[in-house]
């Protein structure tokens, strides 16, 4: 046996599978690719031991004899081998068996949903991210950027690891405006809110530190901490933010390099953290000498006063550095950030983003530049939209899956969603992706694997889009309770 031989855990397994059942032809033949298309790429490798048949239908919703006709296979193809006492494993003789080497972290919560980026079919609709497009907005000032900006651009070198100048004074305009003095040489721009939540980790986190997230939170960045190798200690939620009792003792108990927070509109609770616990919170930090990573993506969207200013504006003397992104204001295919932090910080920050790619691209930090000025006055037209979307919504899951239930969220574009009391949702997961709907279970976005029952589902889709993901929804919803013995059925 392979001296790195494991058992996979079933919910990391089931996610490497990714979204198998999608495809076409016998049940038992999609899973039986996917185990090939994991083998052969080092997802699984030689003396990896697999569930028993049994459990693993369970996790994938479908009957014993599709797992065990999927086996057997397998065993023909001599990718696995079954052995008496030690069950289903790897086969030696299989192609792919040598370690992972493309950057996914082991025992990540952000496999799948980052997989289905790369390669979603086409007709699948995703919950793993929002659906905003591209307003005429963004194309006007992309046709005056060409007019007026290129000609001066095309000039320079074009290399600006920190930021192009004018985005950053437009950025330092943005926080002041929004109640954080900021001058432009506190920013440094990314490649996107997550590349600016990495940035961040490199910096302040090395292998055996720790950080302390919010639970649930967005499995992405939590993955983004975990490839640092920092360990991560969740804290629960209220309908104020993060509970200041359970932090104070995890601050005291685990003594963190970092604390990651979403208070503006937390994904994907929709929670609005407080004026109050933002004091109070950087009150805590600043007594227990812990660095906050504030990551305030949604806030770009928001005109001045209709958040309260960033944990950062508080006056404890919490070392802070504060996220941004163009990404939920504007168009998700503009991937500009940035970082707001303490001066001699940024010098550090724009060292590391020159070691990841020399600066982000230059026209489309220009555009960003002419854009965020205007993002206040555009403000009030889309939070009028979203209301119209979450209304929508709404009424589409009250007639559909009347069983379902939620808190209306105080912003942002996602509903966190509960199913009924004792459903898993990585096995309706499972039930949707068959149905063409690719549902993020809530134990996905905490870090202990809680709130099993739940899902993240955005509500920023246009109506017909929402009425045909809704239907597949109820669709797979009545699949698996049927399923389950349901009298309904």
């Amino acid at each position: 046996m392979d001296r790195n031989s494991r058992t996979p855990e079933l919910d990391e397994l089931v996610d490497l599978l990714g979204d198998w059942s999608a495809g076409e032809g016998p049940l038992y033949q999609r899973l039986t690719d996917a185990f090939d298309q994991a083998v052969r790429s080092g997802d699984l490798r030689t003396g990896d031991r697999l569930p028993s048949e049994r459990r693993l239908a369970g996790a994938l919703s479908v009957s014993r004899a599709t797992v065990v006709a999927a086996y057997d296979a397998l065993r023909g193809s001599g990718l696995v081998e079954t052995r008496r006492g030690s069950g289903t494993q790897v086969s030696g003789d299989a192609a792919g068996h040598r370690v992972p080497v493309d950057g996914r972290v082991r025992g990540g919560q952000a496999t799948a949903v980052i997989q289905r980026l790369i390669t979603q079919p086409p007709d699948l609709i995703s919950l793993g991210r929002t659906a905003e497009a591209g307003g005429p907005d963004l194309a006007q000032a992309l046709l005056h950027l060409v007019r007026e900006d290129l000609p001066g651009l095309l000039c320079e070198a074009g290399y600006h690891p920190a930021g192009l100048p004018a985005l950053r004074a437009a950025i330092a305009a943005h926080h002041t405006a929004h109640g954080l003095p900021t001058t432009p040489d506190q920013v440094v721009v990314t490649t996107g809110a997550t590349q600016a939540v990495t940035l961040s980790a490199q910096l302040c986190l090395g292998r055996g530190s720790t950080t302390i997230v919010e639970s649930p939170g967005w499995p992405g960045c939590l993955d983004v901490l975990r490839a640092v190798g920092s360990r991560l200690v969740g804290v629960e939620l209220d309908s104020d933010g993060i509970r200041i009792d359970r932090l104070a003792t995890a601050l005291a108990e685990h003594r963190p390099a970092l604390l990651y927070l979403m208070p503006t509109y937390h994904n994907p609770t929709g929670t609005l953290m407080s004026a109050g616990r933002r004091r109070r919170v950087a009150e805590l930090a600043a007594e227990h000498g812990v660095t906050i990573l504030e990551d305030s993506a949604h806030a770009a969207a928001l005109a001045p006063g209709q958040a309260p200013p960033p944990i950062a504006a508080n006056p404890a003397g919490a070392a802070v550095l504060t996220v941004g992104s163009l990404t939920k204001a504007v168009w998700g295919g503009l991937r500009i950030g940035w970082i707001r932090a303490p001066h001699d910080t940024v010098a550090r920050l724009a060292r590391i983003k020159a070691l990841n790619d020399l600066g982000s691209p230059l026209l489309d930090q220009a555009l960003a530049a002419r854009l965020l000025p205007t993002l206040p006055a555009l403000a009030p037209e889309r939070t009028r939209i979203l209301r119209e979307q979450l209304a929508t919504m709404t009424r589409l899951l009250t007639e559909q899956l009347p069983e379902w239930r939620w808190q209306a969220p105080q912003g942002g574009s996602v509903l966190w969603i509960r199913l009924p009391a004792g459903t898993d949702a990585r096995v309706y997961a499972q039930v949707a992706l068959r149905h063409g709907a690719e549902v993020i279970p809530g134990a996905t976005t905490d870090t202990t694997g809680a709130h099993d029952n739940y899902i993240r589902l955005p509500y920023s889709f246009a109506p017909e889009t929402a009425a045909t993901l809704v239907s597949r929804l109820s669709a797979a919803w009545t699949a698996l309770t049927c399923a389950n013995g349901h009298n309904s059925c």
